[in-house]
């Protein structure tokens, strides 16, 4: 394990020079202290988990010092947000210290964000509060856990510093993790710029380090693009599976790398609606639960545009044309897992629809349903659940559907469905109001719910003992929290 003054920096991004990012010094934080770090986040570094308790770990992660080989850039990009372009966005709070190889070869990007000003703070102060700086370690580390593409969060770190949203906060500082931090807005801008020289450049860089293997194909660009759409596909498809709503699927928060990105009002569903809407700024409810399918083709159509100049438009339109149906297949095979088969038949779709739109409205808790569907044999289990259901007589001709196509997928006992559906269905997911209780008691100065919430989310599949209150249905306040965008 390496101690802090080991790591090795390769800032590859910073060498494509000053179009494409702006050398910004992060602005300190008075009194910077630890509030959580993630130790599976630290051993990606080969980090030992001890130096997170060490001062200097907070006073690098909380502006006041740099290793000597970083470089903190400011990162310019835009991208469509609710539909209309911007044309100039960038990392207006947020700076990407540096790149830093781990031994196993890999490169991780350190974006520090909440680092203060930058060139593209337009009228912000360039600041992050607490609350939405826990909210996005919890959500990057949560979703790693489930299964679900995502950036990684190393810490949090707290401070005295004043920062007024609607009332004055703290200051508060949260080291981001990934491959790389290119959006699709960074695509946009040089295309609707008309820098033809720096969009080649940008392509190239995401070609050779993010999609190499597509460098084999005869058209590498249009390889590359395909790949993005499916991996897009199958993160949208396990948004969808789990029930998590992104909340701003802005172009400019959607990576090249197809991972959950740039996290905002997101909020797991507790009962399942379809048409939930999880950005209180949302009023239009484009970025709905339901609407995250369409809206992932609709971004990825935007990248299409400005990638124009690299592949043809016919070849583009095929490659988007693989979208939905790559959707289909990655979200019908992970909700025939969630129902426990191991089977495919014509009918699963069916089968599936059936059963949300008997959820929808009756109050059925989507995490929850599914968890207890694998606690015992088909037959008991539907018979526990049907009082969760309005619809009583649509719920029984559903069971006795589900429970005789449980009997064709096949002959196993009941510990092997409970470890099969187990093992994809969580008993722990980062509810909204679980979220919100570790953030009062961090705002008043205690952190140990935030790293208790933490470390139960790092293992959502496993029953953990004395972790009961973690698996609970939401009290009535915990879910009509109101989130927003300036959290």
């Amino acid at each position: 394990m390496k101690a802090l003054d080991e790591l090795t920096f390769d800032n590859r991004f910073a060498r494509l020079g000053d179009a494409f990012s702006t050398h910004v010094l992060p602005e300190p934080l008075d009194a910077p202290r630890l509030v959580v770090a993630s130790e599976a986040a630290l051993a990606l570094l080969d980090l030992d988990p001890a130096v997170a308790e060490t001062p200097v770990f907070a006073e690098l992660f909380g502006g006041h010092k740099l290793w000597a080989e970083a470089e903190p850039r400011a990162m310019v990009y835009s991208g469509h947000q609710f539909g209309g372009y911007t044309p100039q966005l960038g990392d207006g709070r947020g700076l990407l210290l540096g790149e830093v190889y781990n031994e196993a070869g890999e490169h991780w990007d350190l974006h520090l964000k909440g680092a203060g000003m930058t060139p593209y703070s337009r009228m912000g102060d360039g600041r992050a509060v607490l609350r939405s700086s826990i909210r996005e370690f919890l959500a990057s580390e949560a979703l790693h856990a489930l299964g679900i593409p995502s950036s990684r969060a190393l810490c949090v770190i707290g401070s005295d510093t004043p920062v007024w949203r609607e009332k004055q906060e703290r200051g508060a500082m949260v080291l981001r993790m990934a491959h790389s931090h290119i959006r699709f807005g960074h695509f946009e801008y040089f295309y609707y710029t008309k820098k033809p020289e720096q969009q080649a450049l940008l392509a190239e860089h995401v070609l050779n380090l993010h999609y190499p293997e597509c460098r084999k194909q005869p058209e590498p660009y249009l390889a590359m693009f395909r790949e993005i759409v499916e991996r897009n596909a199958e993160l949208i498809a396990k948004w969808q599976a789990y029930g998590f709503c992104h909340g701003v699927m802005n172009t400019d928060n959607m990576s090249i790398l197809g991972i959950t990105f740039d996290f905002g009002p997101f909020a797991f569903l507790d009962d399942f609606d379809a048409h939930f809407i999880c950005n209180h700024s949302d009023h239009e409810g484009r970025y709905s639960f339901s609407n995250q399918v369409p809206i992932g083709q609709w971004n990825l159509s935007a990248l299409a545009q400005a990638l124009t100049p690299f592949i043809s438009v016919d070849a583009l339109k095929e490659a988007l044309g693989l979208y939905l149906p790559l959707y289909q297949v990655n979200y019908l095979d992970l909700m025939r897992r969630r129902l426990g088969l191991t089977s495919a038949e014509d009918d699963d779709q069916q089968l599936v629809e059936r059963l949300l739109k008997l959820m929808q409205n009756s109050g059925v808790d989507y995490t929850l349903f599914f968890r207890r569907l694998g606690d015992e044999s088909a037959a008991l289990a539907v018979a526990r659940l049907r009082d969760d259901f309005v619809d009583l007589a649509g719920f029984d001709a559903w069971a006795e559907q589900y429970k005789a196509r449980v009997a064709r997928d096949g002959d196993y006992s009941e510990e092997q469905r409970r470890a099969r559906m187990h093992a994809v269905n969580p008993l722990y997911i980062l509810r909204n109001y679980l979220a919100q209780n570790a953030i009062t008691a961090a705002e008043s100065g205690d952190y140990s719910e935030v790293r208790r919430l933490h470390e139960v989310l790092s293992k959502p599949f496993e029953e953990q003992a004395g972790m009961e209150q973690y698996a609970q249905r939401p009290p009535d306040w915990g879910k009509h929290l109101e989130i927003s965008c300036s959290s």
